[in-house]
């Protein structure tokens, strides 16, 4: 019993931990604090993008950043189909 409770938050750590991030800055960066959020699809571990977003179309803009990353709600999108249907990533674009 105590063996499984250890390896449930040995897991958990791990999990938690996994939360990627991605930042990049195109032109001198954003500008403001505008920010607008959307979300990537993918299917079969990420292999297979579903949706195609356009940062550049979001942004509007010529300085602009781009932050990618893996949220909490990602994770949970992605846990039902064992990470192998869907997964998501989050996209904000600050202007």
């Amino acid at each position: 019993m105590r063996r499984t409770g250890i390896a449930l938050i040995a897991l958990a750590a791990i999990l938690a931990a996994g939360c990627q991030t991605h930042m990049h800055a195109v032109g001198r960066g954003a500008q403001g604090a505008d920010v607008e959020q959307a979300r990537q699809w993918y299917c079969i571990w990420g292999l297979v993008p579903i949706n195609e977003l356009d940062t550049k179309a979001m942004a509007g803009a010529a300085d602009y950043d781009i932050e990618t990353e893996i949220t909490f709600i990602d994770w949970l999108i992605s846990i039902p189909g064992f990470f192998v249907t869907v997964n998501s990533r989050t996209v904000m674009v600050t202007k």
